[in-house]
């Protein structure tokens, strides 16, 4: 992805080697079945979804803090928080176009947040373990930039857009926050059986990783796009698919407990994303196929 030199986001909360504290950045340029809890986790953390929702099912959620203590950056990570920074800038531009031209709506930006170790946010504590995740109840999204060598190397999906892939996946989820689908999810949840439920978050999921291919369209449409950055967002979905990660930690898959979808659908989903450029055609929670 050519990034360098582009303008960052302002909507960035840098909270590395604080404490959980943190401070909102100016705007730079350049650049989630197993064995136990902590298998469990671990899965949570590579589908990309809301593990923290998950710690909180278990058990392990915490009470969000009153207050936050903010603290200067701890650093650039390589160039990894600026790269992120441009990821989220670009998902801005892109998807406040999209919700006034296709939704007639206004879009209301995200807060990323970068932490080491461990953070809390208004969904209760996380570690690094959690993965990146979105957390409705702050509307902000929470990484970890050591993920991106997990991508690469725990999942054999290397690349820049592999992890601006994982980014778009987050600001999709506050997407679905803001149209409602969310509060709808939480509703279903003490409605309907844990089976029932896992059928919809995988088309919460599936929706998400559209929405995800509709901004990399623009993104090529824009010339931000360099060879083979498709290929390593698909790479990246093939790679957290429930089907494979499930046969990688047990050497089964129990398709009921499927959260998030199967490695073709993750891949189907984005690419039609990708292929329409528009965010109304991303209804998965009434395609009779998915």
């Amino acid at each position: 992805m050519r990034w360098q030199g582009r303008q960052g986001s302002s909507n960035i909360e840098d909270r590395r080697g604080s404490g959980g504290g943190g401070r909102r950045r100016a705007p730079r340029r350049g650049r989630r079945i197993g064995l136990g809890t902590i298998v469990i986790l671990l899965i949570a953390w590579a589908l990309g979804g809301d593990p923290v929702q998950l710690l909180q099912q278990m058990g392990g959620g915490a009470q969000a803090p009153t207050s936050t203590q903010y603290t200067p950056p701890q650093g650039n990570s390589n160039g990894l928080d600026e790269f992120v920074s441009v990821v989220l800038k670009e998902t801005e531009t892109v998807f406040s176009r999209l919700f006034q031209e296709q939704l007639g709506q206004r879009y209301r930006e995200p807060v990323l947040v970068l932490y080491d170790g461990q953070v809390r946010s208004a969904c209760g504590f996380a570690s690094s373990a959690t993965g990146p995740f979105y957390c409705p109840g702050d509307q902000k999204l929470y990484i970890d930039l050591s993920f991106y060598s997990e991508l690469k190397n725990r999942f054999g999906a290397p690349g820049d857009f592999a992890m601006a892939y994982v980014v778009a996946h987050e600001v999709a989820h506050h997407i679905q926050y803001l149209m409602g689908t969310s509060d709808w999810m939480n509703q279903q949840r003490r409605r309907i059986s844990k089976t029932q439920y896992n059928q919809l978050s995988v088309r919460l999921e599936l929706q998400a990783d559209f929405y995800a291919g509709v901004w990399a369209r623009y993104i090529q449409q824009k010339g931000l796009l360099e060879q083979g950055d498709v290929e390593e967002a698909l790479r990246a979905a093939n790679a957290i698919g429930d089907d494979r990660l499930q046969r990688q930690a047990q050497g089964y898959v129990v398709p009921e407990s499927f959260t998030h979808g199967t490695s073709a659908q993750r891949m189907r989903w984005f690419k039609k994303g990708f292929d329409t450029g528009d965010l109304r055609q991303g209804d998965t929670f009434n395609a009779r196929s998915l």
